[in-house]
């Protein structure tokens, strides 16, 4: 996907952005692993989602291969709150496409910094809608 945007929104490319996350190195806070995560979901990349959730609340598996799937079209992040120097919250709204009508997950995200690296631990769906 050389000189390809990055999903996030960034405006920078995906090698110089997400994808340097997604190669392995680690995301400096939670909004960056927030914004990284996203890009996954937009590419499918559920080794990486699985890799960067908790393990207390990771899943088995995603099924991102489902149908139909989501075509996701951006990401605003509404707030970044550290909370000390190992947990965070993220406030995000996601826009996607499914079956032809438009959604959002407005979603508050929990994050904890465990050995080094900020991993998605749960979050409150605020707001999920559709039209």
């Amino acid at each position: 996907m050389s000189g390809t945007d990055c999903p996030c929104g960034s405006g920078h490319p995906l090698e110089a952005c997400c994808g340097r996350l997604h190669a392995g190195e680690p995301a400096p806070d939670a909004k960056r692993l927030m914004c990284s995560r996203y890009s996954a979901y937009v590419l499918g990349r559920e080794d990486y989602l699985l890799a960067t959730w908790h393990p207390d609340t990771r899943p088995a598996a995603l099924a991102l291969d489902a149908s139909p799937r989501p075509q996701w079209l951006g990401l605003t992040v509404k707030s970044h709150t550290p909370l000390d120097d190992s947990h965070a919250t993220v406030e995000f709204v996601a826009r996607y496409k499914l079956n032809g009508r438009a959604f959002s997950l407005h979603e508050t995200s929990r994050f904890e910094r465990v050995d080094g690296r900020w991993l998605y631990v749960d979050g409150e769906i605020r707001e999920r809608g559709g039209r």
